[in-house]
């Protein structure tokens, strides 16, 4: 009888996929307040969070998408494409009150197109969290928001 499981990340219909999350130390307003005013931390250098659904972003790198959806304080669904990209795969990071000074961050990737880029995409989400809740820390410390 052949091997019929599916390795870790593939999906059935969507491709391959990865999530990374953590909890950090601040409430979800001085979170959202640096994932969209500091964009750069999380979707590269010279990107803009952008607000209408359809709209596109670009970070200087080249990675492109377009915004799914939005919802303020709770999450941001785009399109993600790199520049050396095949096609497009879906970028989602939601926001999870756990209490009034603790969130839970999520980003999800998925619709990629192997493994190999799967556990790239792992280490790139896991060094935009470290980014972010330095840059979160940061915000908090100076006052700046």
């Amino acid at each position: 009888m052949a091997d019929v499981s599916v390795p870790v990340g593939k999906t059935k219909g969507a491709g391959w996929e990865i999530g990374v999350s953590k909890t950090l130390g601040y409430g979800v307003d001085e979170v959202w307040s640096v994932l969209v005013g500091e964009p750069g931390v999380w979707l590269g250098d010279g990107a803009l969070v952008p607000t209408v659904k359809g709209e596109q972003w670009q970070a200087d790198d080249g990675t492109v998408g377009e915004l799914r959806s939005r919802r303020e304080h709770d999450r941001i669904r785009l399109t993600w494409r790199r520049v050396d990209g095949r096609e497009d795969s879906i970028v989602q990071v939601a926001l999870k009150a756990t209490t009034p000074q603790k969130t839970v961050v999520r980003f999800h990737q998925e619709r990629m197109v192997d493994g190999s880029l799967r556990e790239q995409q792992r280490k790139h989400w896991q060094a935009a969290m470290e980014r972010l809740e330095l840059a979160v820390a940061n915000s908090v410390q100076t006052g700046v928001r």
